[in-house]
C-alpha cells in the first residue's frame, strides 16, 4: 500500500522546488483545483520555484500568459525552464548559418528564431530545394499535416545529412482521464526508426535539462542538489530524471500516475520517488 505524505510538510525541507507542469499544476480541464494556494504559500515562505517542462510549443512568455489566464499569476516567464531553451542553446553552438526546418506551430519556432537563424516550417519546404537546410527541429505535434509533412520530413532526412533536434521528449500526453495523444517525442521515434538515424534529444528525463535548471537556480541563491525538490506526476521522466541527477523527488497522483496503479507502477519500473503525495495543493 502506497504511503502518502503531506506536501506542505515536505516543502518545508527545501529551498527550491521544481514543478512539472501537466499533471501537477494543470490537466486537460485546466488548473488543478487549489494549486494557486501552493504558490501563495511558497511566496510567503520565500521559497524559490521553477516550472521545469518539456513543452516547447510556446515561448516562456506565452506559457506564462497561459497560466495568468487561468488565474495563476505567480508563474512569470523567468520561472519557466523549457526544453526548448536547450534546443536554442544547441543551435547557438552548432548551427552558424543557413535555414532550420521545423515541425510544429509558428509559436514554437520562437526558440529557433532567438538563435538568429532563418526558420522554415516543413509544410513550406520544397524537396527540390534543400541545400540550405542545415538542421531540423521537432518542436510540437501540431502545425503540420501528419501525412504529407511527415513524409516530406522523412525524405528530407534521406537526402540531407543534418542534425535533428527533438525539443520535447514526451511520447504522449493525456487528453482526458482515460485517453492520451501522440506527442512530438513519439513522432520523433517513428521518424528515427524509418530513416535509421539517431536524433539529439532535450528534455526530461535526460540530465541536460536538470543541469540547466540547477545552474539557473544557482544564479538566484546558493543551493546544493540536496536543497532542491523535483515534483512530477510521471515516473519515467520527472522522477527518474530527478533521481538520476541527485534531487529528491515527489510523485503527485494528480496526473498520469493514478492512485490505484501507483504501487504497481513503482514496483514494475523500479523507479522510486523520495515521497508520494495525493497532490501538490497546499491548503
Amino acid at each position: 500500500m502506497v504511503q502518502l505524505q503531506n506536501f506542505k510538510s515536505i516543502v518545508s525541507k527545501y529551498k527550491v522546488i521544481f514543478f512539472d507542469a501537466f499533471g501537477v499544476l494543470k490537466n486537460y480541464k485546466g488548473l488543478i483545483p487549489g494549486i494557486e494556494q501552493t504558490f501563495h504559500y511558497l511566496q510567503e515562505q520565500n521559497k524559490d520555484f521553477y516550472i521545469l517542462t518539456n513543452d516547447a510549443s510556446r515561448s516562456p512568455e506565452q506559457l506564462s500568459e497561459s497560466y495568468h489566464k487561468l488565474g495563476l499569476c505567480a508563474i512569470t516567464p523567468d520561472r519557466i525552464i523549457s526544453s526548448g531553451m536547450l534546443a536554442k542553446e544547441y543551435l547557438d553552438l552548432k548551427v552558424s548559418h543557413g535555414t532550420v526546418a521545423y515541425l510544429g506551430t509558428e509559436n514554437s519556432a520562437h526558440y529557433i528564431e532567438r538563435s538568429g537563424l532563418k526558420t522554415l516550417p516543413i509544410n513550406q519546404l520544397e524537396l527540390d530545394d534543400i541545400s540550405e537546410i542545415n538542421a531540423l527541429v521537432l518542436l510540437d505535434d501540431e502545425g503540420f499535416d501528419w501525412n504529407k509533412d511527415l513524409n516530406k520530413t522523412v525524405n528530407l532526412l534521406r537526402n540531407r545529412n543534418i542534425p535533428v533536434i527533438v525539443a520535447n521528449t514526451d511520447t504522449t500526453y493525456p487528453v482526458s482521464h482515460s485517453q492520451v495523444a501522440i506527442a512530438i517525442g513519439g513522432v520523433a521515434e517513428l521518424i528515427e526508426n524509418i530513416v535509421g538515424k539517431k536524433f539529439i534529444r532535450f528534455g526530461k528525463p535526460d540530465s541536460q535539462l536538470f543541469n540547466f535548471a540547477f545552474e539557473h537556480a544557482c544564479t538566484n541563491c546558493i543551493v546544493d542538489k540536496n536543497d532542491i525538490l523535483m515534483v512530477g506526476d510521471t515516473l519515467h521522466t520527472d522522477i527518474m530524471g530527478g533521481n538520476k541527477f541527485g534531487f529528491d523527488t515527489a510523485l503527485m497522483l494528480t496526473g498520469i500516475t493514478q492512485p490505484a496503479m501507483a504501487e504497481q507502477h513503482i514496483r514494475s519500473t523500479g523507479i522510486i520517488p523520495t515521497y508520494i503525495c495525493e497532490s501538490a495543493v497546499i491548503n
